[in-house]
């Protein structure tokens, strides 16, 4: 399954040579080279907010480097996981159509709001055109460089603004002839009076502004531009370094920029921009590499790799991105590669091209491996010097600091009245920027002053049905933990034999408070529980509990094992996890103790403990009205295994009722360049056996939400994917052939986009959830719309995009949207709705505990359970 790694989420909450840039070869570069300082890389960060460690002394060179004694251990050679890459057609995200012809994408139902988005519209001037040219030289010229200076020095007869890669250039202008010849002189150092050139410029396209390759040529025009505003590219976004912001406390550093690019969309051309910010840690590889040996020299390399390799490093001296792919431990700086002019070293590659003098000359080498390019069969290593190097992004023992993510919070969380504002200021710099506005001027383009405003509408707010009781919710924040307080969940599963497992430590205060506090909170929801088997151990070793489980539940299986453990330790957790969902098939909670010892808490963490614990069972939270018969709704999601390279699991979630609320769920595994599609079909067609089995009939719509998928990626879908679970429906029902209606919604989180409300005096808040956007901003050739389906507290909201990829179902605009309304609201972790769809939800629920604990497919005893909760 293709997709991104993501970590836990509650869900709320172009080439540049084409610009004109020198790309040949410096002479001297080395086969398997340091980074060159052209252009920046295309590594990605694992992005802001979490916490930091102390400041970490630097170096020096007077100190006495560990170095040395670093390189006297060893270890396996070990590599990150990585993903499959995304599909592509010739180098480009390809853009598949989704939108029938003639079909009107817009729905009809809730009231109209004032909405505006963080876009600017591209105005063109009249009959705009760009003219696309082949450049050739006679005779034939090798270097870019003086391609370059050659079609530079006719500015009078082709203009001041032009886009040239070498071979193609585009104009804004349409040269007098078809063919233009161009006699001038080449000047060498060898030979003074220069050689004679004839440049040849031949006519090859006229491209209208909506042309994929006008689209791409206006990117280029933008980073331009960014250039010019002093904006400096980091990755794939631009970031203005003299603005950094330090936060000295925890040694880091936040760079604020911008995240943008220009789309044909509904409404016209348009720039997206998003506030971005990319936080740095102040200390270097080296520094990093230093502290860690002191506390870990035994087992130094094992843990070195395990915590760098897969990080995003910076290389300050051109600001480029890589990601650490392997450590070479055996390699020093004072060792030598090969160049076009001969042996060079690393200390002196660094000295001659960016002056920077290494200290620490027994530090290994970082490797980096770029991605491979179709085509081509070797691609270079760059190795970089962990002394010149800064880790990029947070470590998880930073994001598990409340503090530091608070103050980083006030940095790059923004209310959307800021974010407004700074939009304003970043469009006001470009527009009035000399340079940058005559760059534009040149071309025919200007970027209109003010965000683009639309209307869009917000849909009606859902009732939530307990067993005996229908709730309504403030809209505004969608949530009704309040409101559902104290009543019978929709359906239940009594207790009565449960197990506790906890240490000795926990058995009196916490464990007698807990077992009673369940009692007092499971009555009220309808739930009736019996005292459980409380089994206390000598001490919090993973082995320990391990047998404590083994020994209760093989002498008397219960409904489901309750662990209290003392820490939130990975491999305790895994290890239980392992042993009840793959050896000992039976639902399971883990809970740390902690979470336990507050008690003025203590009602509502047991509160949310006993509603997780029904579902786990079996039993249904609460519900809504569903107006389809015989529906079934899947989720697809997908996660990278962390134990083993390359491969990914794909959770798999449907709905077995009809309201939606019971699930059985399959995962299925994926290795790199596999295709997933001969799993997907295995999970459908079980699926669908058990739906029978449930209803005595197959459904008569099957709608997916299908999750992890980038636009690159959607034509792998569309061909390969859809193809397949329709061929899956066949052999399903004997006799007579199974043909459901049928539809695909791609459901996409990581998206820029942004909407804001619009007050009657022109001030800025977040959209309330239910709001929904289909024109505008939404794509020509795409069925999708935005909505925006929760609530937050701090900064700015950011909606979800769903683009239906394939649809016989007969359904209207309107009922999609209203479906993927509904659905958010029943995500059972949380009392009101969540940015996806519950079942796309559930499944990277599930593909997460695969892929981070178990690693293998869970007993199928509990396919029909949401035990991955």
């Amino acid at each position: 399954m293709t997709g991104r790694a993501r970590g836990r989420s509650r869900g709320r909450g172009r080439t540049e040579a084409q610009a004109g840039g020198d790309a040949a070869r410096r002479p001297g570069e080395p086969a398997v080279r340091p980074p060159e300082p052209a252009q920046v890389g295309r590594g990605r960060s694992r992005g802001p907010p979490s916490d930091a460690a102390p400041a970490r002394p630097q170096p020096t060179a007077a100190a006495e480097p560990p170095t040395a004694a670093m390189s006297g251990l060893s270890v396996a050679e070990r590599g990150g996981a990585r993903g499959p890459p995304e599909q592509k057609r010739g180098g480009r995200f390809s853009e598949p159509v989704t939108r029938p012809p003639g079909l009107n994408k817009q729905g009809s139902s809730g009231r109209e709001v004032s909405l505006v988005s963080n876009c600017f519209l591209l105005e063109t001037r009249p009959n705009f055109m760009i003219y696309q040219y082949n450049v050739s030289f006679s005779p034939e010229v090798d270097s870019k460089k003086v391609k370059f200076g050659l079609v530079m020095s006719q500015e009078s007869l082709i203009g001041r603004v032009r886009a040239f890669d070498g071979m193609t250039m585009f104009l804004p202008i349409k040269l007098q002839d078809p063919v233009t010849k161009i006699n001038t002189t080449r000047r060498r150092r060898d030979n003074p009076d220069g050689e004679p050139v004839e440049i040849t410029i031949t006519l090859t396209n006229e491209l209208p502004q909506d042309s994929p390759t006008v689209m791409q040529l206006f990117n280029i025009i933008l980073r331009r531009i960014l250039k010019m505003i002093d904006m400096n590219q980091v990755g794939r976004q631009y970031y203005y370094t003299r603005h950094a912001i330090a936060v000295n406390q925890y040694n880091l550093e936040i760079w604020p920029g911008y995240s943008t690019s220009i789309l044909k969309h509904e409404c016209g051309v348009l720039l997206g921009a998003d506030v971005s910010h990319k936080v740095l840690r102040k200390e270097t590889v080296l520094a990093f590499l230093y502290d860690l040996y002191k506390s870990n020299q035994r087992n130094f390399h094992e843990i070195a790799a395990k915590k760098l390799v897969g990080e995003i490093v910076l290389t300050r001296y051109n600001n480029k991105t890589y990601r650490i792919d392997d450590i070479s431990w055996d390699e020093r700086p004072h060792h030598t590669f090969s160049t076009g002019r001969g042996e060079i070293s690393y200390v002196d590659y660094y000295a001659k091209h960016y002056e920077k003098q290494i200290t620490d000359m027994e530090q290994p080498l970082l490797i980096h491996r770029p991605k491979k390019i179709p085509g081509k069969k070797y691609i270079e290593q760059i190795k970089l010097l962990p002394e010149l190097c800064f880790i990029t992004g947070l470590s998880d023992d930073m994001r598990n600091d409340f503090n530091l993510m608070k103050d980083l919070a006030k940095h790059t969380r923004i209310a959307p009245k800021e974010r407004c504002e700074q939009l304003m200021k970043f469009i006001g710099e470009i527009n009035g920027h000399a340079e940058a506005s005559s760059e534009m001027t040149g071309w025919g383009l200007q970027f209109a002053r003010n965000l683009l405003s639309f209307k869009g509408r917000m849909l009606p707010a859902e009732a939530i049905y307990q067993k005996s009781k229908k709730s309504s919710y403030d809209p505004k924040t969608a949530d009704w933990s309040r409101e559902t307080r104290g009543s019978a969940l929709h359906s239940t599963v009594n207790i009565t034999n449960w197990l506790v497992i906890l240490t000795n430590r926990d058995r009196g205060a916490i464990g007698n408070d807990f077992v009673s506090t369940m009692k007092r909170v499971l009555e009220p929801m309808g739930i009736s529980t019996g005292a459980p088997r409380v089994v206390a151990i000598d001490n919090d070793r993973t082995e320990s509990y391990l047998n404590a489980i083994r020994s209760e539940v093989g002498r008397d299986m219960p409904q489901i094992v309750v662990a209290i453990v003392p820490t939130n330790r990975k491999d305790r957790y895994d290890a239980i996890k392992k042993v009840c969902c793959l050896e000992m098939p039976v639902p399971s909670q883990v809970i740390v103790s902690r979470t336990l010892s507050k008690k003025q808490m203590l009602m509502s963490v047991c509160t949310k403990i006993g509603i997780q614990l029904n579902c786990k069972l079996g039993g249904e939270a609460w519900a809504l009205e569903i107006p389809l018969k015989n529906l079934m709704v899947v989720g697809i999601d997908c996660y990278h295994d962390s134990a083993e390279k390359g491969r990914s699991v794909g959770g798999f979630v449907a709905s077995l009722n009809q309201t939606l609320t019971r699930y059985y769920s399959r995962c299925t595994f994926q290795h790199q360049h596999q295709e997933l599609i001969d799993g997907l079909k295995v999970c459908m067609t079980a699926a669908l056996r058990k739906y029978q089995e449930v209803n005595q009939s197959l459904p008569d719509r099957i709608i997916i939400f299908r999750d992890g998928v980038g636009d690159g990626q959607l034509n792998y879908v569309i061909e390969h994917e859809v193809s397949q679970l329709l061929q899956s429906f066949k052999g399903i029902q004997e006799g007579t052939e199974y043909k459901p209606k049928f539809g695909m919604v791609v459901v996409k989180k990581r998206i820029q986009n942004r909407l804001f409300l619009q007050g009657q005096r022109g001030d800025f808040a977040n959209p309330p959830p239910g709001t929904v956007c289909d024109s505008n901003i939404t794509r020509p050739e795409w069925f999708d719309f935005f909505l925006v389906s929760q609530s937050v507290r701090q900064g700015t909201v950011t909606p979800t995009h769903y683009n239906v990829i394939y649809d016989t179902t007969g359904l209207k605009p309107d009922h999609f949207q209203r479906l993927a309304y509904k659905l958010t609201h029943l995500y059972y972790n949380w009392p009101g709705t969540v940015r996806v769809p519950a079942p796309c939800q559930y499944a990277h629920k599930l593909a997460f505990l695969v892929g981070q604990s178990l690693h293998r497919e869970p007993s199928a005893s509990l396919a029909d359970k949401l035990f991955f909760l």
